[in-house]
């Protein structure tokens, strides 16, 4: 019960902080966040981390897929590689392309 006390309280006063806030410092916060994500080295270290993300789940679904051999369903499989043709040449939310 303390433990739902203790968020509900935190529920409130986050809503009154917010609300507080209003719309001007909604907006703020808005530019704020499109003024990051459009600098460079944060476009960087997201095609890097997206890079690395891809390369690492191409090492695991290899790794995995040794393991299993036929024991995989074919609808998974077909399904994986649906998956991995639909990501080629596309962009992603970041704007970064998926190479």
């Amino acid at each position: 019960m303390r433990y739902r006390l203790t968020f509900a309280a935190g529920l409130a006063l986050g809503y009154v902080l917010g609300t507080r806030a209003g719309r001007e410092r909604y907006e703020q916060l808005k530019k704020s966040a499109r003024q990051m994500a459009q600098n460079p080295a944060v476009r960087n270290t997201a095609e890097s981390a997206a890079q690395t993300s891809r390369e690492a789940a191409g090492k695991a679904f290899h790794a995995v897929s040794d393991k299993l051999g036929d024991k995989m369903p074919a609808s998974v499989a077909d399904r994986v590689r649906s998956l991995r043709e639909r990501g080629q040449g596309a962009e992603d939310d970041w704007g970064t392309s998926n190479t």
